[in-house]
């Protein structure tokens, strides 16, 4: 019984801290994005998701096509 009642105060006591802590105040502070806001954030990701995914196209191409012609050109 001493045990189940320690196991109790300590998840109360661990449910007190909640929002205490050093995360407490961000998660105080925290709220919800406006529509514009939420507009302006995924397009920016999304813009940034597609520049980095044309990159890494480019790199495949290059090695795709490039690197053959080099090593053709060396004789390997």
């Amino acid at each position: 019984m001493d045990k189940a009642w320690d196991l109790q105060h300590r998840i109360e006591a661990r449910q007190d801290r909640v929002g205490k802590g050093k995360y407490g105040r961000v998660l105080k502070m925290a709220r919800n994005p406006t529509d514009e806001e939420f507009s302006r954030t995924s397009k920016i990701v999304g813009a940034g998701i597609l520049i980095i995914g044309a990159l890494g196209f480019a790199i495949y191409i290059i090695r795709e096509l490039a690197v053959p012609f080099i090593l053709s050109a060396f004789g390997y």
